[in-house]
């Protein structure tokens, strides 16, 4: 019989960019598509997204795209993705609105979605495919049961076990331990928060807190979180129509959400509670709650432009009361720090996860994980959705639970894991990384442009500009020294002309100078002007020379 071949395109060894490849003989169905936020050493990069290469070549063996939910780590790919490998999409509701959302917006048309519910069981060519109910902090979540001849794969997707979740439908417990005794060939599982003991706070708990510090609030209640958390969002409109307060979103991305939650009745807002924010000034202050965009600090999101009063409408004022209902994200807590400094500089009363309960995971914790795997009782155990030394952990959690280690599997991008019953091996790697999107160029900035842009950001730029006559080869005009982010030229009129003359030196050396000797002319100019400039100032510049015929 055909072996089972897995294969992570993104999500391990990394947070985001989640997308996994299953294949059995002439079929491959993709699980997720995400996109991940951008280091902060790539300059000007607007998204990263998941090498599709494979994908590419095997496009035609493709069958369909299989969306656990709607977060951007799983769906942020889709618009750069979709159109070259083109596959029926499989997910609930609201990921589908989302997904469409991301479509229409960059004008792509004729990719089939298909709206599933949980329990709903699809046909992708080998595979049969059953969507499992699981909380997450966002509606719509689920995991799968993906089954071809050589077995079955639970894939947990992000959840949490949350036994009073807002929706009122808890993780599908029942469905996991019936896929469990049946017998499951592999388990791929959400490693976030396996770091943490104990169990992830239910979603109500932030409800709890909100009650008590809208009851305390004497102002305006500024509240910025992840536009998709629906559920949280619910509690804050249902808390609104307790205290008498209207509700206002503020931020592009929490209004085209909230829009399309609303229109797909996902998030119920009584229509005399929801106002726009031209209205605010027809309400008291202690008559309004804000939503906004903003809970990682992002310079150009809702609460940064209110709090640096460059919000055209609302600024961030004395005895307003702002909830920062996030955590931040690895490598966005300089920026979260920042804007907390300037909202309290605002005079506003601040809370965020530090002094509240103002926010909840979206992850399972350790023992939550423990009982995922005690259901599931997998024969092979792959940890995905985590950095390398999470899935290390998560490892070694399964392993304490009695899982053998060889059956113990941590996957590299681009490595492909063949599963039988009785055997599991590592072949590959088949082409992967990373693709960089900047603006709509995807794919055009590499390696070589990032170095450029960081030395560039490090050590500023000179350009050399020289004209040269076309019919004598003599030098026509110049040396002239343009610099930009390396000094400031008026006051270092000294190390300019010293530096001009270093690229005299160089045009000195020809008695005529040929097209032909461009190349060489420009070479010497930057590595002596390098010398020169490093051996005065300790600084390596950028320098690009322009050689022009007049």
């Amino acid at each position: 019989m055909a072996k089972l071949r897995i294969i992570p395109l993104g999500g391990v060894g990394e947070i985001g960019k989640n997308m996994t490849a299953f294949e059995y003989e002439d079929d491959i169905v993709v699980l997720d598509c995400g996109s991940i936020f951008p280091r902060q050493d790539m300059l000007g990069i607007d998204l990263v997204i998941p090498d599709v290469t494979y994908l590419e070549r095997n496009r035609e063996r493709v069958r369909a795209y299989l969306i656990t939910h709607g977060h951007e780590d799983h769906i942020g790919a889709v618009p750069y993705v979709f159109p070259k490998v083109p596959a029926p999409v499989y997910g609930t509701k609201l990921t589908c609105a989302l997904i469409q959302g991301k479509l229409t917006e960059h004008n792509i048309h004729d990719i089939p979605l298909h709206v599933v519910k949980p329990r709903d069981t699809v046909r992708a060519g080998a595979f049969t495919v059953q969507f499992i109910k699981v909380s997450h902090s966002i509606a719509g979540a689920v995991a799968m049961a993906i089954s071809c001849p050589a077995g079955t794969v639970i894939a947990t997707g992000d959840f949490k076990i949350d036994y009073t979740p807002i929706d009122g439908e808890i993780t599908d417990l029942n469905t996991l331990a019936a896929w469990g005794s049946r017998g499951v060939l592999a388990l791929l599982a959400d490693s976030t928060n396996v770091e943490r003991p104990g169990y992830t706070m239910s979603e109500k708990k932030v409800g709890e807190t909100f009650h008590n510090l809208f009851k305390d609030a004497k102002g305006r209640v500024i509240i910025a979180m992840f536009a998709s958390n629906l559920h949280r969002i619910q509690q804050v409109v249902d808390i609104c129509v307790e205290f008498g307060r209207k509700i206002c979103f503020v931020g592009r991305s929490m209004v085209n959400v909230t829009r399309l939650a609303m229109q797909i009745g996902e998030l119920k807002i009584p229509q005399d509670v929801y106002i726009e924010i031209g209205d605010l000034d027809c309400y008291e202050d202690d008559e309004i709650v804000v939503l906004t965009t903003g809970s990682q600090g992002e310079p150009m999101s809702g609460l940064t432009r209110m709090a640096n009063s460059e919000h055209r409408k609302l600024q961030i004022r004395e005895g307003d009361t702002v909830i920062i209902s996030a955590t931040p994200i690895p490598g966005n807590e300089i920026m979260v720090s920042r804007i907390l400094d300037q909202l309290y500089r605002c005079g506003a009363t601040v809370i965020y996860n530090r002094i509240a309960d103002v926010h909840v995971s979206g992850h399972a914790c350790q023992e939550e994980l423990k009982l995922i795997h005690a259901l599931v009782k997998p024969r092979y155990f792959v940890p995905v959705h985590g950095e390398y030394r999470m899935l290390q952990r998560h490892a070694q959690l399964a392993q304490a639970m009695g899982m053998p280690q060889e059956r113990t599997i941590i996957l590299e991008l681009g490595q492909a894991l063949e599963l039988s019953e009785d055997e599991a091996s590592i072949t590959g790697p088949v082409p992967t990384g990373s693709v960089l999107v900047d603006g709509l160029g995807v794919g055009d900035v590499g390696n070589v442009v990032l170095r450029d842009r960081k030395h560039l950001s490090q050590d500023g730029l000179i350009i050399v500009v020289v004209g040269v006559s076309r019919e004598t080869g003599q030098v026509t005009s110049g040396p002239e020294l343009i610099s930009r982010g390396f000094v400031y030229v008026r006051e270092n009129e000294e190390l300019i002309s010293g530096a001009r003359s270093v690229a005299l030196s160089v045009l000195g050396r020809y008695d005529r100078i040929e097209q032909s000797d461009w190349t060489p002319i420009k070479n010497g100019i930057k590595d002596e002007m390098h010398a020169y400039l490093f051996g005065l100032i300790k600084r390596n510049p950028m320098i690009l020379p322009i050689i022009m015929e007049t």
